[in-house]
């Protein structure tokens, strides 16, 4: 048996013809794992839509919202690369931060002191309860891979999985250029 180690700040990658259609060619962030579960964020399904066009009081802001999983799909999180400057955030792997003070957020934006390449919102998360995820690795349904900041800030969302699994080398690069659908081979 193939162990994979499953901690905060990895990326899970769904296996190339997964059904679900949630996870289908996702790149999740793990942001929390532990005994009784885990939380992330799947990185790469934006929703075409503005986080100042989702939330009515919020600053004007030119930057996308992502689906960030189908779980409470009523909520709002945010990753970014801004540290300690917004209070309360967490700290995932270098470079990137899991939430953090709303309010001060908001104000940080409407004096211009963040910009739309140094965050990524979300709506909803994608979560497993206590073993869930260890399950979905031994089954295969996952491939985890090292988290960069430069994925989530510098990769375009429909580009990441393909760029992530290419990243991992060996057979991960073949597996990075199969086609999106079993018609096409």
């Amino acid at each position: 048996m193939v162990r994979k180690e499953i901690k905060n700040g990895k990326i899970l990658l769904a296996e190339p013809f997964m059904l679900d259609p949630n996870f289908k060619r996702a790149a999740v962030l793990l942001c929390e794992h532990g005994e009784e579960g885990s939380v992330g964020f799947i990185l790469n399904k934006p929703l075409n839509m503005r986080i100042d066009e989702l939330i009515e009081d919020f600053p004007e802001f030119d930057s996308d919202v992502l689906f960030g999983g189908p779980v409470q799909t009523d909520t709002i999180h945010y990753i970014h690369n801004l540290g300690e400057l917004i209070d309360g955030s967490i700290k995932v792997v270098d470079g990137v931060f899991w939430g953090g003070d709303f309010e001060k957020l908001k104000f940080l934006i409407s004096s211009h002191l963040i910009k739309p390449e140094n965050i990524r919102f979300f709506v909803g998360y994608a979560g497993w309860s206590e073993g869930q995820l260890k399950d979905e690795l031994v089954y295969g349904s996952w491939v985890t891979a090292e988290m960069d900041a430069n994925y989530l800030f510098k990769v375009t969302p429909n580009e990441l999985w393909q760029k992530v699994m290419y990243n991992k080398g060996d057979t991960y690069t073949v597996i990075a250029n199969m086609p999106d659908s079993l018609n096409w081979n």
